[in-house]
Order: structure tokens, then C-alpha cells, then sequence
């Protein structure tokens, strides 16, 4: 658990805030967040790599709410953006789009354009056809787009098989052997200025050995491109550290620079790192309420939070430490309990078989570790409001996303004419 929500007389605390008085001012459910802890998560990542000083893009996929973007633009912070609103977002938060790299396989020729219009500092091209668009696009513009080409190095990141994208299956990249040519074309195309290689196998990776192997096929094609003459100036490692679930131990940000700095140590090259589950993860959690506790032959804890708000458990049977708001005494007895939300699916259930101590209805619990894919995933599925989000700054505490009421929410949906008196007429 992160040091940031600790007890204290018994209390659970964010910083020095009590959870339970944010839970009395703001409802349940809700997402909380602590600045300090996202604050020394990305200091401890940029300190790994100070000699080098690599442009650090945070994920905004992880977490895209503009208070925090904003908080890592503070500590210079750069984005890595996967669609046009991510972009809009990191814009609007004060980033720099000298320092935004743009992702993903599917760019439109609109959201291309988006990325030309900002002059961004990078596109990571995943596709002949993408890079003979933008091409296109940017030639007609008068421009020229600063590409990157994302390569898929065909090396499984050993992490949940729907986290993984650089294997040879994957959509992600451009085939390994076929790197050298889509870098030929980006030489030879008007609009575009091959500038380097970009590589990125996954996410929640816990072991080096993966990386290694995958920044080792880049360091290869580095020598090889420039071997025919062509500039390669910097390379795109992605993200994928991240930070313990479980009881898992996850490779340190020193151990990391340490290994980039072995394969790609005597190319000089200028890096950048797209981090995201690592800077927030462990930074936030999800505080909710219990409504119901049904014993019988299992004990079923029946909480206000539900698979819209937190969809991990029910998409990747994720697991979250779960704690009481209130802290147990150290000698309580603990018992097997399903955790499970009000929607009506099975798949609702964020745990089963947890030792969990006695609980009463009315309780709060915290789901831990909450603060990648937590809120950004979140919907209005069975018409359930949107949760908020909250973020603590020491004694302070703000509403950076506040819980739509219903009358919002209905309203985003429009009846046609014919419908509207309520007789289906054609």
C-alpha cells in the first residue's frame, strides 16, 4: 500500500486527510487520489534516468483527468496520447506539444490532422497505410510530421495475455522484418521525417527479461539503418513497469535505466519513456459503501461500487487489495467473503474467497492500487451515475471530477420527433 493512505487513530487517512470525512462531503462511490504520491512516483522514475534526462510522456490512457495532467506538467512532464481527445486533453492541461508523442493503430486522417495541427513532437506509426496518409496529409499542409516507426519486435512481455501487444499475433507495430523497409519509405516520402524507432510490448511487466530482448531488437535496427545511411536519432522504449497487486516484486526504476543504459548505452540516442500504470497506479484508490452483507453458505459483501466503476476484476480478473476505512484490531478474526457489486451480471464480483474481517453494513472499504484503469474505464452502464474523482493535496482535498446527477445523464439522450408523443408513428 502506498504510504500515502495510511491509518491513524484508527482512521484511514489520504495524506493527512480522513476518507471518511471525504466520503461524508462527496458520497459514495469515489475515486481518490494523493498528489504527493504521483508526485514521488514520477520523481522516483525521472531520478533513474537523470544522467541521460529522457523526454518522460506520461500515459494518459492510466489516468486522464486534467488535474492530474496538469500536476505532471508541473514536474515536466510530457503525453503519450492515443486519440484526439487524449490529445485535446493534454493540450488543454498545459502540456507542451513539443513534448506530446501521438500512439496507437487506428489514427484517422482527422485526428492525423489534429497531431499536424498541434506540431507535435512526434507520430509513432504502426502501419504502411497510416504512414502513406500522413504522408499525403502532411505534404498537402506544407508540413512535415516527425514520425517515429513503432516496430512489433514479436517478444510476449510475459504479462496477461490481453495487456501484451508485442508479439507477432498482436496488432500493435510494424512487423520486425519489415522495419527496415517502412524506414526506407519514411526517407523517401514528402511530408515525413523518419526520426527514430519506437517499441512498446506491454503493460504490468514485472520481470526485465522481456524489455531486454525487445530493446535489444531495436538496438539492432538502429546499427543496421544507420548502416545504410540513415539518421536514427532517438527511440521510444515505451511503458510497462509497473507496481505491485500482490505480492509480487516488480523490477525498481534503477534496475531499469540500468538495463536501457547497457543496450542502448554507446548508441546515443536521445530516449523517451511513455510510463503510465507506474506513475498513478498505487497513487489512487476506490472508496465505496457497503449496502448489504447476505451470510448463508458464503458471505457475500454487497458494496455501492460496481464493474462500471472499476471494470478490472470483471475484464481481467484483476485482483485490488481491499482494506476498512476503520481500522480492525489487530487480533480480529478474519473469514472468506465475495466483494461484489449491484449490477445485474455475475461477472460483477470484484473478489471471491477474501479474508476480509467482520463487516457491517454502512461500512466504507477501499479498493487499493486503483488509480490506473480505474475512473478512465469507468460508464453508466445500468444507467449508474459516473464516479467521481477526488484528489488530496496534504490537509486539502478537491473534486476534480464531480458525480453527474440523473437529469444530466438523461439528458444526453435525444428522442426523434416521431416518438415523442409516445405513439410510435411512422
Amino acid at each position: 500500500m502506498s504510504t500515502a493512505f495510511i491509518y491513524r487513530d484508527a482512521r484511514l487517512h489520504a495524506e493527512k486527510v480522513s476518507i471518511a470525512d471525504i466520503a461524508a462531503a462527496v458520497g459514495t462511490p469515489f475515486y481518490l487520489y494523493s498528489a504527493g504520491a504521483l508526485t514521488a512516483r514520477y520523481r522516483e522514475f525521472a531520478a533513474a534516468f537523470a544522467p541521460d534526462a529522457p523526454m518522460i510522456c506520461y500515459a494518459v490512457k492510466a489516468n486522464s483527468n486534467q488535474a492530474v495532467l496538469r500536476l505532471f506538467a508541473g514536474l515536466g512532464a510530457g503525453a503519450d496520447v492515443v486519440s484526439e481527445g487524449e490529445l485535446r486533453r493534454a493540450l488543454a492541461a498545459g502540456i507542451p506539444p513539443q513534448r506530446i508523442i501521438f500512439s496507437g493503430v487506428g489514427k484517422t486522417r482527422a485526428e492525423l490532422d489534429a497531431a499536424l495541427d498541434a506540431d507535435i513532437h512526434q507520430i509513432n506509426v504502426e502501419s504502411m497505410p497510416e504512414l502513406r496518409l500522413l504522408g499525403q496529409q502532411a505534404a498537402a499542409r506544407g508540413q512535415v510530421a516527425r514520425v517515429a516507426i513503432r516496430i512489433n519486435p514479436d517478444i510476449d512481455a510475459r504479462t496477461h495475455s490481453d495487456i501484451t501487444t508485442g508479439r507477432k499475433e498482436d496488432k500493435f507495430g510494424i512487423a520486425y522484418r519489415d522495419a527496415m523497409t517502412a524506414y526506407r519509405l519514411a526517407a523517401e516520402l514528402p511530408g515525413v521525417e523518419p526520426v527514430g524507432l519506437a517499441v512498446h510490448i506491454g503493460s504490468q511487466i514485472v520481470e526485465l527479461t522481456p524489455s531486454r530482448a525487445a530493446f535489444g531488437r531495436v538496438a539492432e535496427l538502429v546499427i543496421a539503418l544507420r548502416g545504410e545511411g540513415l539518421p536514427v536519432r532517438q527511440v521510444d522504449l515505451g511503458g510497462g513497469l509497473t507496481i505491485p497487486y500482490g505480492n509480487e516484486v516488480p523490477a525498481a526504476p534503477s534496475a531499469y535505466a540500468g538495463m536501457v543504459r547497457e543496450v542502448f548505452g554507446a548508441l546515443e540516442v536521445a530516449l523517451a519513456f511513455e510510463p503510465g500504470r507506474f506513475l498513478v497506479a498505487d497513487g489512487g484508490i476506490l472508496v465505496t459503501s457497503i449496502v448489504y452483507v447476505k451470510e448463508g453458505d458464503r458471505r457475500i459483501i454487497v458494496v455501492d461500487a460496481a464493474m462500471n466503476d472499476l471494470v478490472r476484476p470483471a475484464m481481467y480478473k484483476a485482483e485490488h487489495r481491499i482494506i476498512p476505512v476503520r481500522q480492525p484490531a489487530s487480533d480480529v478474526a478474519l473469514s472468506p467473503a465475495d466483494v461484489v457489486g449491484p449490477v445485474c451480471e455475475t461477472t460483477d464480483t470484484f473478489t471471491r474467497d477474501r479474508a476480509l474481517p467482520p463487516l457491517a453494513e454502512g461500512d466504507l472499504i477501499a479498493f487499493l492500487t486503483a488509480g490506473a484503469y480505474g475512473a478512465v474505464m469507468s460508464s453508466t452502464y445500468n444507467t449508474r451515475l459516473l464516479v467521481p474523482e477526488v484528489l488530496v493535496e496534504g490537509e486539502r482535498f478537491a473534486i476534480i471530477r464531480a458525480r453527474l446527477n440523473y437529469d444530466d445523464l438523461l439528458a444526453l439522450d435525444t428522442v426523434p420527433d416521431w416518438l415523442a408523443g409516445g405513439k410510435g408513428k411512422r
